[in-house]
């Protein structure tokens, strides 16, 4: 086997690649793993479901992850892989490599879209979530603010109030909600304001949102629901097979896509994307590679 020669290449440092290459390299599989930084899971500051852990940063628990996998010999690179094409196997390409392994894992995972408001670094992640799965819990019983730039937003809001809160006031772009839609949430105690959030109020505690018409509306916490970019555009020279609204990739029960030998995880692949269900599909891709490098 070559220098740049591997049984398995991963893309993407989050919880379902790293658990797959601690598995094949517990089986002694030469494995490389490439990360170019960022990530959703590394940007949560709660971690709160995740079976064994009470709570972790996303942080601590993709850094515990490299060096887990470290440890256990496998090589990791902090570079992004810039394209990926089938020949003799795979070959993956970055700015200073070619790489090359019969299997290749995707766990690179997606970046948010949030929008451009005043204030938000001060508070993403702490009191202003993206994820209902992930921090809804977090928003119970507090005063919520939904935003939004779909009727996807209306539909959050009526899952927040069954599950967390009853005080809930959504605030969608002028023009976008028909007045029947309207009626709903008023049926439901669910406020409605019409215009675009321009910045997040308080210091030390998020106090409210202050609309670009000057309207402030008072809130503990914030969900914003403007959706994710798939970190995709290494697999851009692949007639890959996609599900839904195109952008998901499809895959089988053990999370092969349509190119034989290509894996995608979390994210990337249709169903739902949680950090504990990647690591799952992890663990089962990283088994089923060992077992078909074996021939077994």
């Amino acid at each position: 086997m070559g220098k740049n020669s591997y049984d398995c290449i991963i893309i993407g440092a989050g919880p379902g690649g790293l658990q797959a290459a601690i598995h094949l390299a517990r089986y002694n599989c030469r494995v490389i793993l490439f990360d170019q930084g960022g990530g959703r899971t590394r940007h949560a500051l709660h971690i709160e479901n995740y079976l064994g852990l009470e709570v972790i940063s996303g942080k601590e628990l993709v850094d515990t992850g490299i060096r887990q996998i470290k440890s256990f010999g496998a090589d990791f690179r902090r570079e992004q892989v810039v394209s990926l094409r089938v020949e003799n196997g795979f070959m993956v390409s970055t700015k200073n490599g070619q790489y090359q392994a019969p299997y290749v894992i995707v766990s690179a995972g997606a970046v948010e879209n949030p929008p451009k408001i005043k204030g938000m670094n001060r508070f993403f992640s702490r009191t202003v979530f993206t994820c209902v799965d992930c921090d809804g819990y977090r928003t119970t019983g507090r005063k919520l603010v939904i935003i939004g730039d779909s009727l996807d937003a209306m539909r959050l809001a009526f899952a927040m109030r069954q599950m967390f809160t009853p005080d809930i006031t959504l605030v969608l772009p002028a023009g976008l909600l028909p007045d029947d839609h309207a009626e709903l949430l008023a049926e439901d105690a669910i406020a409605f304001k019409a215009g675009m959030p321009q910045e997040f109020l308080g210091e030390a505690a998020l106090t409210g949102v202050k609309l670009a018409d000057g309207q402030e509306v008072a809130c503990e916490v914030v969900m914003l629901s403007y959706g994710y970019t798939l970190n995709d555009s290494c697999l851009a020279g692949l007639a890959l097979k996609r599900e839904g609204n195109g952008a998901k990739l499809a895959t089988d029960h053990a999370c092969e896509t349509s190119v034989k030998n290509l894996f995608a995880l979390g994210a990337l692949k249709t169903g739902k994307a949680q950090a504990i269900i990647a690591a799952g599909q992890g663990a089962m891709v990283g088994i089923e590679i060992n077992h078909r490098l074996l021939e077994l």
